[in-house]
């Protein structure tokens, strides 16, 4: 596996382990929108040529946000998105970031592992955050890292 900075110009592998992970998954007009703005930088794995993981986030005002991440299913357990999240948090913490925030489905026990993992700690809930569909809305739990006090 390699990991590298994502650019707008690999925005067909981003949605492509989006889908894999996600439903609605986020197609690649939608990934070059988001790094058309202000501080988003992105990471990428990949097993090979086969793109397997990857993140989006956002650095403003001195706080990083957590766009996306994901993992195709067929990549999981093998560490990548703590890699991914690693990396990410040392570019945030480079970048002058002060804390890191993310919202992860009430029911996403796997990562929320991992960013308790990480040292993230819950902030707060947003009562139907995620649209399921059919299936109805999901809350989101917010969580916080404070990037001034230890790296992960």
């Amino acid at each position: 596996m390699t990991l590298s900075w994502a650019t707008a110009g690999d925005a067909e592998a981003l949605a492509q382990v989006h889908a894999a992970g996600f439903d609605p998954p986020w197609d690649a007009a939608a990934f070059r929108d988001l790094f058309a703005g202000p501080g988003v930088f992105g990471l990428l794995a990949r097993d090979g040529d086969r793109p397997a993981g990857m993140g989006l986030f956002r650095v403003v005002a001195g706080e990083m946000e957590v766009l996306t991440l994901a993992v195709d299913p067929a990549a999981r357990r093998q560490g990548l998105a703590r890699a991914v999240m690693t990396a990410a948090l040392g570019a945030a913490r480079a970048a002058g970031a002060e804390a890191a925030f993310l919202e992860v489905a009430a029911d996403n026990a796997p990562a929320a592992a991992l960013y308790a993992a990480l040292g993230f700690r819950r902030e707060g809930l947003r009562r139907g955050y995620y649209d399921r569909g059919p299936a109805g809305r999901m809350d989101a739990v917010v969580m916080r890292l404070d990037l001034t006090s230890r790296a992960p």
